[in-house]
């Protein structure tokens, strides 16, 4: 029987181990290669209708989940999304109008969004005022499609709540 000096066993497991690690990676790189990490997410940048059918107050998109609200000839958009954990939120009107003070305004308030998941509370213009939403609901840009008329939400763009696109 043979025997390996203490040298040559340590040459060979170092070279077992070192191309190991390098079949190993190539191996993982190549597996890897067929699952890319693109992710397929709708535009975020949409049309959203003619300004006409919208109803005066919130109007729920669900494919976009986003609200357009409409008040008079004035348009904006709020993410449905909460901020706290992601829940759709829901809007309710309210029975009677209520005056409050977000960020410094004065604001009438006709309608509220909430959250059914943890509950929290937000006053028309997206602002957090109970629950744990650390956050207001984002506001994004509404403009007008020159071509066709039809009011355009870009997710992209996030705006002050305050802001209101007029038609």
């Amino acid at each position: 029987m043979k025997t390996v000096k203490r040298r040559n066993f340590l040459k060979i497991f170092a070279s077992i181990g070192i191309f190991g690690t390098m079949a190993g990676q190539t191996a993982y790189a190549l597996v890897k290669s067929f699952f890319p990490k693109a992710r397929y997410e709708p535009p975020q940048r949409f049309k959203v209708g003619s300004a006409y059918q919208f109803t005066d107050g919130p109007n729920f998109l669900a494919k976009h989940r986003i609200f357009v609200i409409k008040e008079g000839n004035k348009f904006h958009a709020l993410s449905s999304v909460c901020t706290h954990l992601g829940c759709n939120v829901t809007f309710n009107k309210l029975a009677k109008t209520k005056n409050v003070t977000v960020r410094g305004k004065e604001i009438e308030e006709k309608w509220e969004f909430n959250c059914a998941c943890h509950g929290s509370k937000f006053y028309g213009d997206g602002t957090p005022y109970t629950g744990p939403a650390p956050t207001p609901l984002p506001a994004y840009e509404v403009s007008v499609s020159a071509v066709d008329r039809k009011l355009i939400v870009d997710k992209n763009i996030v705006v002050d709540s305050g802001q209101r696109f007029t038609v």
